[in-house]
């Protein structure tokens, strides 16, 4: 599913406007989105039966290009990650 069929989906299940569902999915997961505000500034979101968003830290590190063989440098960088809740594995799980 991608946005686009998430707007829609979202848009008949709650009886929405297309318009209004995508302002509520770009308001959500858009590049200035609320979870990303959050993750930016340091904190974490948790849907309570859905899961976590967090951010993670990765330390600057040395890797091979595999063309040539030769070391690269590899920056440092914050990446988001998702933890799954219990909820959400016991309905995929059924």
């Amino acid at each position: 599913m991608n946005k686009t069929e998430l707007t829609d989906a979202l848009a008949s299940q709650t009886g929405l406007s297309k318009a209004d569902a995508g302002r509520a999915v770009e308001a959500l997961f858009g590049d200035d989105g609320l979870i990303v505000k959050e993750l930016k500034a340091g904190g974490r979101v948790q849907i309570t039966g859905f899961g976590s968003f967090v951010a993670r830290k990765r330390a600057a590190r040395t890797g091979r290009d595999p063309r040539t063989g030769a070391t690269i440098p590899i920056a440092a960088a914050t990446l988001p990650a998702f933890k799954a809740g219990q909820a959400l594995k016991d309905a995929l799980n059924r």
